[in-house]
């Protein structure tokens, strides 16, 4: 039984990093990157700032989706974010999903 369970856990981690691979991938492809991190402040703030801050908060996807897709000023500070007409709204959503998973190490 302990085989079974060390066995599903490795492929739900196996799995875990290629959908994290991927997404950066999408995220990278879209230009994200230039502005964000995951665990660090750039011009934007990190990913992991980001899911921190929205935890647990009602509307969250969908105003962070907004956030991409049209940009948005003055949440983190006087650099506004600018809208993202490459990204498409499912695109859009898949990201702000994986943002909002993200942990603090």
């Amino acid at each position: 039984m302990k085989r079974i369970v060390i066995g599903v856990a490795l492929a739900a981690a196996a799995i875990s990093q290629v959908y994290a691979a991927d997404m950066m991938a999408l995220a990278k492809s879209k230009n994200c990157l230039a502005c964000h991190a995951i665990d660090k402040k750039l011009v934007g703030p990190s990913y992991e700032d980001v899911a921190a801050k929205y935890a647990g908060k009602p509307g969250a996807e969908a105003k962070l989706v907004n956030a991409v897709l049209h940009g948005v000023s003055g949440t983190w500070g006087p650099v506004p974010m600018p809208a993202n007409p490459q990204v498409t709204p499912a695109q859009a959503k898949e990201l702000v999903q994986w943002i909002l998973s993200l942990k603090k190490k």
